[in-house]
């Protein structure tokens, strides 16, 4: 496709910070596979973490785990690949795999709070982000619905975020993310579909060496509406937004078909897909490379990806993680990085 990360062009100059996520799910355990598996082809990283639930993740993954505590982000670059370097925090409260703990939820946010800041000032190249469990963060006062609204906040985003996935052979944006199918049709606008397709080129200059990017619209009822027989959206909706974003300078498509421009010979015509909801983005992309798939979030200051899972507590702990999400996390991490030096330049 137009991107497939390798060790010998993603790296950054300064490390990426991994935060700890839910520590009762499977963030540590691929992170720490991710060492154990592949730690001389993966671009130099940190975990912001206690270094005691790190070590006792040995047994686990049935690899010993070498740690060395750092105080300050720029060490993981002398000590990776052959150690873990870990940025220190203390958990409130022992943790059992795959049995969430609300007390341990404010080492989470510090985990994440402390990176955001490291990132922000420079010390760290990018940020990748670890699972959380949600509900066990809002009953210990989490008020935001998730990671992206949360870092929209604490970065002071000028405009919403926008989510993109992406895997070796397909990007995808979700205009509408986590919200049930029927309201999802009835919040479609024509502002949001604008607003995901301007970041989502910009993004794809800035992040992804993409001089001219092309982007197709899918519709969002079957056949794209087939002229108002199946839904006006895509008149009065969608195809309004196509024509503000061709005005823009934006090569774009669409409104077509959602069950057209999946397979193979469809997806050389452009280099995102902008889906009308999660699924209709989602299972394409799974589909396609589900162990390769990453969560990127476009439109903050900073330089945020994540493996495309959640935090699995149902294997957690049973060593079957499979790390290769968080892997192509952290090289998609880097490569935008070291991306969007070179584009400042210019």
């Amino acid at each position: 496709m137009r991107y497939n990360p390798s060790p010998s062009t993603t790296r950054s100059a300064l490390p990426i910070a991994v935060t700890m996520g839910e520590p009762a799910g499977i963030g540590g355990e691929i992170a720490c596979l991710a060492w154990a598996q592949q730690a001389e082809n993966i671009p130099p990283i940190f975990l912001i973490d206690d270094p005691d639930r790190i070590v006792n993740l040995s047994k686990i993954i049935n690899h010993k785990i070498k740690v060395k505590t750092i105080n300050k982000a720029e060490q993981a670059l002398e000590i990776w690949p052959d150690t873990i370097p870990i940025l220190p925090i203390s958990l409130n409260t022992s943790v059992t795999p795959g049995k969430v703990n609300a007390s341990n939820a404010s080492c989470v946010m510090s985990s994440l709070d402390i990176a955001i800041k490291l990132v922000e000032n420079g010390e760290a190249a990018a940020l990748v982000t670890n699972p959380i469990q949600k509900s066990a963060l809002h009953l210990a006062g989490f008020k935001e619905p998730g990671h992206t609204e949360y870092l929209a906040k604490a970065t002071n985003a000028k405009n919403k975020p926008v989510m993109m996935l992406s895997g070796p052979e397909l990007r995808v944006v979700p205009v509408t993310i986590h919200m049930p199918l029927l309201e999802a049709a009835r919040s479609l606008n024509t502002d949001d579909i604008i607003h995901c397709s301007v970041v989502t080129a910009l993004a794809l200059k800035q992040y992804f060496n993409i001089p001219d990017p092309r982007l197709i619209v899918a519709g969002l009822n079957p056949h794209a509406g087939e002229n108002g027989v199946f839904g006006d959206q895509e008149l009065n909706i969608i195809t309004p937004a196509i024509n503000n974003i061709r005005e823009k300078g934006i090569k774009v498509f669409g409104p077509c078909p959602a069950d057209t421009i999946f397979h193979a010979e469809a997806r050389e015509k452009y280099d995102a897909a902008i889906c009308m909801y999660h699924d209709q983005a989602l299972i394409p992309l799974k589909m396609l490379d589900f162990y390769k798939s990453v969560n990127i979030t476009l439109g903050l200051s900073i330089i945020r990806t994540s493996p495309d899972h959640g935090t699995a507590l149902d294997i957690a702990g049973k060593g079957i993680a499979d790390p290769r999400s968080f892997i192509e996390a952290v090289h998609v991490a880097s490569a935008m990085a070291l991306s969007v030096n070179i584009f400042n330049q210019f």
